[in-house]
């Protein structure tokens, strides 16, 4: 894969821009645990396990509509009941490009990283802009 006019460079990794996260939440978690948890660590998706399994994601903007527009009461509903259950997985390999491509076109805020099965970290779409800032400094000058 080249990038760039003319040159021949390979497309970087994911796992050059994404986030080292392995912040996760159970889906038995109550709503109110996982907003606080996000707050706290200043991150808008996280990856929903059961034991060390992914079985979805939950954004902000999920718990936005479920609280606001459905009345769930933050303290009773879990994440299991807000979450997305298939959220969009790619390897710590995966080129850049085809991931940035899939979110692109599903319109989706982040990508879930996993290793062997296990979250090694999160790619979000605003990391994919910082990633686009960097390639554009570095790689077309």
């Amino acid at each position: 894969m080249l990038f760039g006019g003319g040159m021949t460079k390979a497309i970087p990794q994911i796992r050059k821009f994404m986030s080292v996260q392995p912040i996760t939440l159970q889906a038995s978690a109550k709503l109110s645990e996982c907003y606080a948890l996000m707050r706290e660590k200043h991150i808008r998706h996280l990856p929903v396990c059961e034991g060390e399994k992914i079985v979805g994601l939950v954004s902000d903007g999920d718990l936005l509509r479920a609280t606001s527009l459905t009345g769930a009461d933050a303290t009773k509903s879990t994440v299991r009941d807000v979450m997305v259950a298939k959220p969009y997985t790619v390897s710590p390999d995966a080129p850049v490009d085809e991931v940035v491509r899939e979110m692109a076109g599903h319109k989706y805020g982040s990508a879930v990283v996993l290793d062997n099965g296990h979250v090694v970290g999160m790619f979000t779409a605003i990391d994919a802009m910082s990633a686009f800032a960097e390639l554009l400094q570095t790689r077309l000058r």
